[in-house]
Order: structure tokens, then sequence, then C-alpha cells
């Protein structure tokens, strides 16, 4: 039996934006007309907890409301054929509401929460998080999310799939400009075959041997999975 071809799909907001969700670079660095520096870093969290907290509990809230677009359901889909990771910038569970796999979030996760005082110790967060909600361990519960300024803590595994394990690479929807998550393409051999799908292209630099689909995520998964079905089956 031929092995399976393994595909790695980065993959950022613009995937989910297609679903309805904002992003803070839709307008100005705002996030639903919150700036990052107030909602999303360690020092606010610090400042105004309760803030952060409905901050977020309204984002998981829109997350629920959401449903997975085509471009979720096509990289499920291509589960079928292919041996596909996903690698997402993402806080949101669309990818595996579609019906994927193997997801790797780099930037936590909204289904999730967990203490403030210990990062590996995981909950559904089912209900909105209150103030004064505590864990076992006193501390307060927050949404399982990687604020600006704190570690990632998948993202060197994330860099030995992308040098190691993929034979193809797929980008679909990052504007190449969080760190350190935008420099995971630095890690990818020179003649493995990369894969661009976006409407607005990012600048990925001196990279090599890249097929470009400048399309919405959407719509350009039937030329994507068309390109690779040809190529790779």
């Amino acid at each position: 039996m031929k092995k399976r071809t393994k595909i790695l799909v980065l993959t950022g907001a613009g995937i989910s934006a297609e679903s309805g969700l904002k992003t803070f670079r839709d307008a100005d660095g705002l996030w639903e007309n919150y700036k990052i520096e107030d909602v999303a870093t360690p020092e606010a969290w610090q400042r105004h907890p309760e803030l952060v907290l409905r901050f977020y509990n309204q984002r998981r809230q829109d997350c629920l409301a959401a449903q997975p677009n085509a471009a979720h359901l096509g990289l499920a889909s291509m589960e079928r054929h292919f041996d596909i990771r996903i690698v997402t910038q993402n806080i949101d569970d669309l990818h595996e509401r579609a019906g994927s796999s193997h997801v790797m979030h780099l930037h936590g996760q909204l289904s999730k929460m967990r203490s403030e005082l210990n990062d590996t110790e995981l909950l559904p967060y089912v209900q909105d998080i209150q103030l004064g909600d505590k864990a076992l361990d006193g501390g307060q519960y927050r949404p399982h999310v990687v604020w600006f300024g704190e570690a990632v803590p998948n993202i060197e595994l994330s860099e030995d799939y992308v040098h190691h394990w993929a034979q193809v690479i797929v980008l679909i929807g990052s504007s190449l400009s969080v760190y350190p998550a935008a420099g995971l393409l630095q890690y990818a051999p020179a003649q493995l075959p990369k894969y661009l799908l976006d409407p607005h292209l990012p600048n990925i630099g001196q990279l090599q041997n890249v097929t470009v689909i400048q399309q919405p995520a959407s719509t350009g998964i039937v030329q994507l999975i068309a390109h690779l079905h040809k190529n790779y089956l």
C-alpha cells in the first residue's frame, strides 16, 4: 500500500474570519473595538482581570455561534487521501468541529480554561468565567489562551514538523506577522513544496518552490485540493 503524503497545514486568522470571527487586524489594531494591550497581555490581566474575562467570555460565545466554513471542511476531507497535520494560530475549535483529527493550537484554545497559577492542567471552558472562580490551587481561572508576552508552548514541536516531518506545506489565512508562529516557514527545506492560499499575500521573503492561490480560503480550497490530488496521489 502506498504511503500517504505528509501534508502540514499552517492556518491563521483568515480562515476563521470567513466564518465570521473577527481578528484584531481587521481594523487599526483593534479586536472587537478593544486594544490588544487592554485584553491580551499578562499586564492587562493584572490590571483589569474582570475586563479580560468579559472579553474572552464574549469571544467564546462568538466561537460557539460560528460554523466551520468550506475551507475547514475541505481540510478535514483531505484526511481520506493524505496524512494531514494542522498547526493553527487560531483559538477557536472550527478545525475540530469540521472533523480534522490532528490539530495543534499554538495560541491556546477558547474551549479550555486553567488556573492562573498552572498552565498544564486544563479544564473545559463551558460557561462564562467569573472573577472569583478559583481552581483547587487557589488561582483564578483564566482562558487557556497564550497572551502577547507569554511563551508559546508548542512552537518547538511545530518547528520540528516543518523541518523534519512535512513533505508538503500549506499556508492558509496567515499574515505571517505574529511571531514566533510567523517564523515557522523559515524552518522549511528550500526544496519542500509550499502552497499559499490567501486573497492578501503575505511577505514570504526568499521562500522557494511556492505555489500561490490568491483566493479566499473557502473558495480557493477547491483549487488547492485539486493541485494536491494531481501531484501527490
